[in-house]
């Protein structure tokens, strides 16, 4: 009779315990319990970041952390989600594919992230963003700018404007400085979906402004010596060079060139798009030209507090990659406001609360640093303001800025 009692006790107490985890698996994210610091946070709403903190890509993801860090403190000061704080969770994409699967994966089941911004590449997107559809967690790509992004599925959206959008301004750009342009010659990363997106839209511009395409040359993003590429096209005498690739690799290409004695206009493409190009090629980086979707002096009052928290930290100026970044985090922070107002979000199942936060996304208007934006019906940015950067290096040939051109 006592060892039938003791098993009753047992088997009871594993009976309670299986319905308190399997109801506490479906809970509203009132709660998030880890993040790569390893710091706890309670009755916060956990938002992912999946974002390259290591390889290559780094350059452009250590731009996008800080950006989403000013997010979380200066939407956190202003009450949160009427009064509920947020909880950034960072994972670390690196520069791979399998990188993004892994990030998405654990932010979507271990982390029970409400939602994510990321990942860093397209390629990576194109292999990540499909998990997330199907897990039904909505996705905001702070940088993912190649064709069909949206397209991916219908939780997948996109604050990082197309590049057949952005990409033009450039060339058009490059024409008013030199309006005797006649010659072009095209350098594309070939590993890279986002590069290869980016340069057909670059040859197409080329195209259709009667200008000729003396050569496209190819590249990987691990390359470091662009020699053989950039002769070949040197010897074709270009006015003009594109380069669509990172800013390792870009930054090394527009380097050599110079070094090889082309004096022409360069534009970089939107893997270029970042102050921390300027270590890689230094002085040679002068003159090279950059279509944008941001600048830092856009008179706004949300993108003047960005701007004035990003310079207070790093004594510079905010680049696009930290823009698009802050307003990914600002768009579900609003987007979750809003529902919140409607039915308290952290009554909702997580199932539901995803559901329901990735249809007020794509319902909503924001005013964010990178001026007014909406979604179409597919997830895809709607957005007016851009604008083109050329970058101008001190004269010690190791600090320089973007400057906007009017």
């Amino acid at each position: 009779m006592f060892k039938k009692s003791i098993f009753t006790q047992i088997l009871t107490s594993f009976i309670t315990f299986a319905l308190v985890v399997a109801c506490s698996q479906n809970k509203a994210p009132n709660t998030t319990t880890s993040n790569n610091a390893g710091n706890t946070s309670t009755a916060a709403i956990p938002i992912g970041i999946a974002v390259a903190q290591t390889s290559n890509v780094s350059l452009l993801g250590q731009e996008q952390v800080i950006g989403a860090k000013i997010a979380e403190t200066f939407f956190n000061d202003k009450g949160g989600v009427n009064g509920t704080p947020i909880k950034l969770v960072f994972q670390d994409t690196a520069g791979d594919e399998q990188g993004a699967i892994n990030a998405f994966n654990t932010l979507i089941t271990q982390d029970k992230v409400v939602g994510i911004v990321g990942p860093t590449l397209s390629q990576q997107a194109f292999a990540a963003d499909p998990i997330a559809d199907r897990a039904k967690v909505p996705v905001l790509a702070p940088s993912n700018t190649a064709k069909n992004i949206p397209q991916i599925g219908d939780y997948i959206a996109r604050v990082s404007a197309p590049v057949a959008v952005v990409a033009p301004n450039a060339v058009q750009a490059a024409l008013k400085i030199n309006p005797q342009i006649k010659k072009v010659a095209v350098f594309f990363a070939q590993n890279d979906a986002f590069s290869k997106s980016e340069t057909e839209t670059f040859q197409q511009t080329v195209k259709d402004q009667k200008l000729d395409l003396v050569t496209v040359q190819k590249f990987q993003t691990t390359d470091t010596d662009f020699q053989s590429q950039a002769t070949n096209a040197m010897n074709l005498n270009p006015d003009l060079i594109i380069i669509s690739g990172l800013a390792a690799d870009g930054g090394n290409l527009v380097k050599q060139l110079r070094e090889l004695g082309y004096k022409g206009l360069i534009i970089g493409g939107n893997g270029l798009n970042t102050s921390n190009l300027l270590p890689v090629c230094k002085a040679q980086c002068d003159g090279v030209l950059i279509a944008q979707a941001y600048s830092p002096e856009l008179p706004d009052e949300i993108n003047t507090a960005f701007r004035e928290a990003y310079k207070a930290q790093n004594k510079k100026e905010p680049p696009q990659f930290s823009a698009q970044a802050f307003t990914g985090v600002q768009v579900f922070v609003e987007s979750l406001k809003a529902l919140d107002t409607q039915t308290k979000v952290n009554t909702l199942p997580l199932d539901q609360l995803r559901t329901q936060l990735n249809q007020q996304i794509l319902a909503g208007t924001y005013k964010t640093p990178l001026g007014d934006i909406a979604f179409d019906p597919e997830g895809e940015i709607k957005q007016s303001q851009f604008y083109v950067a050329q970058i101008k290096m001190d004269a010690d040939g190791t600090n320089g800025k973007f400057t906007f051109l009017k």
